[in-house]
């Protein structure tokens, strides 16, 4: 009697947890599905006479430095703001932390504001992305402009206020006479107007053999590689799943690149991708007698070789002048063929 009622037990435990775990794997499976198709707001594409706030959130700008970029917005059409970072200094950064909170959440407050532009890059949106109140973004959506240490920005955009924004060059980037700029440079800062006027973009980059060819569709996320990795278990953390992520770095070595990949496989931010894209690595050459024996192409390879989603190199994205604007937060059509990969807005 004991036998059999023990049995029952057993047998009735291991129905409640088989039933557990397969409504476990439900659930995740429920959830992936709804991160890949997150609510993303889409702001309002600008009109000509509509407002762009420039401010100066991580490292210092001169107000001459600039003016190249306030000429070219103001030929697009657009009015200028000025923020009350712009030729201010504390040390590397526009400002004090307090001057620079508040000079970005004054210009996300203002209703006329249209887009915000970064000033340029650097070091610093982490000390002050958790004093910025999104709030009124979700009611008033705009565009924010930037990238490199602007990835917090992006990152913490979509995660925590769920709006669409601008992964482009910055005021720094722009020719001092457009007249005189080659024809990449023109198109790559031309390709932010196009964004703000609300073309719908479309990118190539030439076959690289170390791609991984195949087809999907997903939102668009990601940045630079070192940021991304420094706002893991943070509010700003970037949930990936069924979104195409794209990556890019300057300044590192190979051994640093390395593990910053193996930080986003390790934290799952590789295995639910619908595509992976990287751009432009400025990398360090190996210290003498340190050299690391992979290169970044096998770098990449190694942590993805069990998935099944496209993955492309040499995109034109990242610290280089082939940086062309993306928006992040917006659904694409990502083809790597043996022929050139394309990245398609939808």
């Amino acid at each position: 009697m004991i036998h059999q009622e023990y049995m029952k037990r057993k047998t009735f435990l291991s129905s409640v947890f088989t039933t557990g775990a397969a409504l476990q794997a439900i659930a995740m499976d429920q959830r992936v599905e709804e991160d890949a198709h997150q609510k993303i707001q889409i702001p309002a594409y600008l009109q000509p006479g509509d407002i762009i706030g420039i401010t100066s959130p991580a490292g210092y700008i001169t107000v001459a430095e600039i003016e190249p970029a306030v000429e070219r917005l103001q030929a697009w059409g657009y009015k200028v703001m000025m923020g009350a970072t712009i030729g201010k200094r504390d040390f590397t950064f526009g400002g004090t932390d307090a001057e620079r909170a508040a000079d970005l959440q004054a210009l996300i407050n203002h209703q006329e504001v249209k887009a915000i532009l970064c000033a340029r890059g650097g070091y610093g949106l982490v000390r002050i992305i958790d004093q910025i109140d999104g709030k009124p973004l979700k009611k008033h959506p705009k565009w924010i402009i930037g990238f490199s240490d602007v990835t917090v920005l992006h990152n913490h955009l979509h995660q925590q206020v769920g709006i669409a924004s601008i992964h482009s060059k910055m005021c720094n980037s722009f020719p001092d006479k457009w007249e005189e700029a080659d024809a990449l440079q023109q198109q790559t800062i031309q390709s932010i107007g196009d964004c703000l006027s609300g073309k719908k973009m479309w990118y190539d980059a030439p076959h690289n053999s170390a791609n991984k060819t195949g087809k999907s569709k997903g939102l668009l996320v990601g940045g630079n590689l070192r940021t991304i990795e420094t706002l893991a278990g943070t509010k700003s953390d970037l949930e990936t799943n069924g979104k195409i992520l794209f990556v890019e770095d300057t300044g590192e070595y190979l051994y640093s690149i390395d593990r910053m990949f193996w930080n986003l496989k390790r934290s799952g931010k590789l295995s639910k991708l619908s595509g992976l894209i990287i751009g432009g690595f400025k990398i360090k050459k190996d210290d003498a007698g340190e050299a690391f024996g992979k290169t970044l192409e096998e770098i990449v390879l190694e942590k993805v070789k069990e998935y099944n989603y496209p993955v492309c190199f040499d995109f034109p994205v990242g610290h280089q002048k082939n940086n062309m604007a993306l928006k992040c937060g917006v659904v694409y059509d990502f083809t790597v063929s043996t022929e050139k990969t394309i990245l398609l807005q939808i």
